[in-house]
């Protein structure tokens, strides 16, 4: 909003600008001087929904600004409440306001601070003008220091699968463009495809704001599932927002007998132990959904497929090439490296059409002739007891994140879809998630 708009709207709301004009209805009810000049507020400015008023006031707002403790902003039925915490005799007292409405009772006590107060109050509502301002805690003398030390990511897997991956790429792009000024750094906590992990984070690091970690659809599965099971879930963290999307591959080694997914089936159903399918994570999570998701399509009982789990995709990767297992279900944007040199060859992939980059010409499952779909989505998550301020703080850091031309970058060099969804809205998904995933362990008889 340019100034002339802002002064015109300031205008309208009974708020005057000057030295020489006459003070505003509130200003004289509360015997204000109308040439004490309490003005000009220059201008305000409305940034990802998020309300940050900037003032240029005189000398007289300027002596009475130390009585201010904090200045909050709370919606409204019609987004116009604000709460206000003053500092009287050294006891914290509130008011609330509502829209340009003047309590007579504040008036008579904090002349010249109400006056202040209802300055900031007049300018944020009518310069922003949204009628939806948020909560804040960032008040003119309160603002959040979070984060005031390093920040952790964890990737609750080994090197080289997709959640190390994607946690390095959102620690290396915060900090990069500097959209994170503290430093960042990524640990790996294998085990039980993200089962050990989330015990102790669960439990050991539910108040902890410092300690975020990425995670997929396992989140929900491992709790849903009947063996190796998870008591904890998604609704023991904070979802922050989704990132990515991503499918599954079936891949083998570049030599392989087998050429294609019929040459896979046709073996399954002939002699199940004869194939040895492997994935990064434990039985009945999303890597031996992926490796069976084509054999149950095509009539094979999941349950006799010979599935051996690893801790993470690389490790799988590696059994894959030392010859311990003859096919892997693992991320489709884990493989591109292993394709280009030429050491693996990608089967199939469980996307709705043909991907693009180095998998370009791989056919997908319904090409192939089975109705078989899977979406491996990518988000992060903070602890279930997180602070207002850091939820607030990384739910602005990651839409930031993603509309960032160094995050489209990386991207493209993984491989990876866009798929944003904040927080709201991403634990709105993991619920619808949570049925659907819930359906398909109870039709493979694996759930709980």
């Amino acid at each position: 909003m340019d100034g002339g708009t802002l002064c015109r709207n300031l205008s309208r709301a009974g708020v005057r600008s000057g030295n020489n004009g006459s003070a505003p209805k509130w200003g004289r009810e509360a015997g204000m001087d109308p040439g004490a000049g309490l003005f000009p507020l220059y201008y305000s400015v409305c940034l990802d929904e998020h309300l940050h008023v900037v003032n240029k006031m005189n000398k007289m707002i300027k002596r009475y600004l130390n009585h201010l403790i904090s200045v909050i902003l709370e919606p409204g039925k019609r987004g116009d409440k604000m709460r206000i915490i003053l500092k009287e005799s050294a006891i914290n007292k509130e008011y609330s306001i509502s829209g340009g409405n003047l309590m007579t009772r504040m008036i008579k006590k904090h002349r010249m601070l109400s006056l202040t107060l209802i300055g900031l109050l007049a300018l944020s509502l009518t310069a922003c003008g949204s009628g939806e301002s948020k909560p804040s805690a960032a008040g003119a003398a309160g603002e959040s220091k979070y984060p005031e030390k390093p920040l952790v990511v964890v990737a609750p897997s080994g090197a080289g699968g997709g959640w190390d991956k994607t946690a390095r790429s959102v620690a290396k792009v915060l900090g990069e463009a500097k959209l994170v000024e503290q430093p960042m750094t990524v640990e790996n906590k294998p085990g039980g495809g993200g089962v050990v992990f989330m015990a102790q984070y669960a439990t050991q690091d539910k108040k902890n704001d410092y300690r975020l970690f990425v995670n997929s659809p396992p989140i929900l599965i491992n709790n849903l599932k009947k063996e190796g099971n998870s008591p904890y879930g998604y609704k023991d963290t904070t979802p922050l927002a989704q990132l990515t999307k991503d499918y599954g591959a079936l891949v083998v080694p570049a030599d392989s007998k087998y050429k294609d997914l019929k040459s896979v089936l046709d073996a399954l159903k002939a002699n199940p132990d004869t194939v040895i399918v492997a994935g990064g994570s434990a039985p009945g999570s999303m890597d031996h959904l992926v490796a069976v998701l084509p054999a149950y399509k095509a009539g094979i009982d999941p349950k006799k497929v010979k599935y051996v789990s690893y801790d993470g995709g690389g490790q799988a990767m590696t059994a894959l090439l030392g010859g311990n297992a003859d096919v892997i279900a693992t991320d489709a944007s884990s493989v591109g490296e292993y394709v280009k040199a030429g050491k693996v060859k990608v089967l199939a992939v469980s996307a709705p059409k043909r991907l693009e980059g180095i998998l370009k010409d791989v056919p997908t499952m319904k090409e192939q002739g089975l109705d078989a779909e899977f979406n491996i989505w990518r988000g992060v998550f903070g602890p279930k007891e997180m602070t207002a301020d850091a939820k607030a703080y990384w739910e602005t850091k990651l839409k930031a994140l993603h509309e960032s031309e160094a995050w489209k970058k990386e991207l493209q060099a993984n491989s990876w879809e866009a798929d944003y969804l904040g927080s709201t809205e991403f634990a709105t998904f993991l619920g619808k998630q949570e049925t659907l995933v819930k359906d398909m362990l109870t039709a493979l008889g694996m759930a709980k």
